[in-house]
């Protein structure tokens, strides 16, 4: 009887199992990476490490970051694989771990809840020193990039000059200081039900940014000491005019008020809502821009805002291989590309896209209408869960390109803390030449940059775990923002229908 009971069980087990989906739909698989999504901003930061911070291998690095200009500028991210901070795809970065927040943060665990809310304090902290002299002058940069990559040296050793760079008015700093509006008011959102007082700084602050981006029209990188310190890493190649009409849609959302409304119907046309530019990312806010405000059509009826409806449902649908307007390119594993640049920012904020619409699309029941084609929020789902698993290890390598997550990641990054001997381990100084026999070494990055999502694959797939490659093998801050918010929401829904 027992032998028969026993065999029952065991029967139902091996049943259960069958019916499971392999791979990455299990909660614990997708739980896991969010987990370690949001544990990469801690290798990222700069300033004073707290007692709890988890990736030890990092210490105290730019402790006298503003000094120059008599200002407390510590704290904040360092943006990829090198020591300097970036003030305009910082404030992107934040815009989208705030976003992650407010759109998928019902579907996080508590505990991740409050480490993603974490990660972006530490963001906000350092971007309200940034405008804390509004309305005369924004800080939009510390650090020499060109002496900084002239070095590879640990955070913690550097002596590259800390250079602040400073926009007065009346020069423009329209992309920088709107960003920056954005990232303070979607903050303010995810801040407001866990610290009221914080959140109502934040936004505050952001209603300044925005006055100061809207009355200094104009590229931050127009100013002369700032096109020599940014450029070519972080110049607003694709104009100022979307950052504010994004900080405008980010203050309506956070805080309904009619002339946040009026700015995005009156200006859309003057300022290239009209575009309809099927990009997103730290440069070009026209996507996502469309996205957000759709929001607006569906659940709350403004039709006045359905162009930016319009432009975001044509974007959908080029995203949708059996739609007549499908023209995304998809590697032939199935990743979502676009030439230039790291691959995977492409792939992980077109992915936070599809899941953002999707929520929409369902709480207002409606679907999107691509030619011959009717799509459903899962068919969109889907294609976002095909991205992320690819991006976890379902790829024609087989690897996973986030570090630390699986047997599999890529072993040598194109990052100088993670590939340098820890402080910790190695406590004499390295200075800036002596690193060069880390970078140029074949060996394993020696501490694991937990989390950090790689620029990824080419176009056919392939990837050569090369340090030297830094466009596919170095980590940026803005590709692992967007998969913050994806990852909660497949944590949540391994198995969408």
């Amino acid at each position: 009887m027992m032998a028969l009971l026993h065999l029952i069980i065991k029967s139902v087990l091996v049943l259960i199992l069958l019916k499971l989906p392999l791979h990455h739909s299990s909660y614990l698989e997708y739980a896991e990476a969010l987990a370690k999504s949001i544990q990469f901003f801690e290798g990222q930061r700069s300033g004073f490490l707290p007692n709890d911070q988890r990736t030890n291998w990092r210490a105290n690095s730019g402790l006298g970051d503003g000094s120059e200009v008599n200002l407390d500028l510590t704290g904040g991210y360092y943006d990829a694989g090198d020591n300097v901070k970036f003030g305009f795809p910082m404030a992107f970065t934040t815009t989208m771990l705030a976003w992650s927040v407010i759109e998928f943060g019902d579907s996080m665990p508590a505990g991740e809840m409050r480490n993603a809310l974490v990660a972006v304090r530490w963001a906000t902290d350092y971007l309200l020193k940034t405008v804390s002299q509004l309305p005369d002058r924004i800080f939009v940069q510390v650090g020499d990039p060109h002496s900084d990559h002239n070095c590879w040296e640990r955070p913690e050793d550097m002596d590259t000059a800390r250079t602040v760079y400073t926009v007065n008015a009346p020069n423009p700093a329209s992309d920088v200081a709107g960003e920056t509006a954005a990232a303070l008011a979607a903050s303010s959102m995810a801040f407001r039900s866990s610290d009221p007082g914080y959140s109502q700084t934040l936004l505050r602050t952001a209603v300044k940014a925005f006055e100061f981006a809207d009355s200094n029209r104009g590229a931050y990188s127009d100013n002369s000491d700032i096109r020599e310190g940014a450029c070519p890493y972080y110049c607003d190649f694709d104009g100022y005019q979307d950052e504010l009409l994004w900080g405008a849609a980010w203050l309506r959302r956070a805080t309904q008020d009619d002339s946040y409304l009026n700015y995005i119907q009156n200006n859309g046309k003057t300022l290239g809502a009209d575009d309809n530019i099927n990009e997103f990312g730290w440069d070009n806010k026209h996507a996502g821009l469309n996205v957000l405000v759709s929001k607006e059509v569906l659940e709350s009826k403004t039709y006045s805002l359905q162009s930016y409806k319009s432009s975001a449902d044509s974007f959908m649908c080029t995203l949708v291989p059996e739609s007549d307007s499908s023209h995304i390119e998809y590697t032939p594993g199935g990743l979502i590309y676009r030439p230039g640049g790291s691959n995977l920012q492409h792939a992980t904020t077109i992915s936070f896209l599809l899941l953002a619409y999707a929520n929409y699309l369902d709480r207002s029941s409606q679907l999107l209408n691509c030619g011959g084609v009717t799509v459903g929020p899962s068919r969109l789902h889907r294609l976002a869960k095909r991205q992320v698993d690819y991006i976890l290890g379902e790829n024609p390598k087989g690897i996973s390109y986030m570090v630390g997550y699986s047997n599999y990641y890529p072993q040598r990054i194109h990052h100088r803390g993670s590939s340098i001997p820890s402080i910790k381990d190695h406590p004499q100084f390295i200075a800036c030449k002596e690193g060069s026999i880390y970078f140029n070494s074949s060996d394993p990055n020696p501490n694991v940059l937990v989390g950090a999502v790689v620029g990824g694959p080419g176009e056919d797939d392939a990837y050569g775990d090369d340090r030297d490659d830094f466009r596919k093998s170095e980590p940026t801050t803005y590709i692992n923002a967007p998969i913050v918010g994806v990852l909660a929401y497949f944590a949540a829904n391994p198995n969408p229908s």
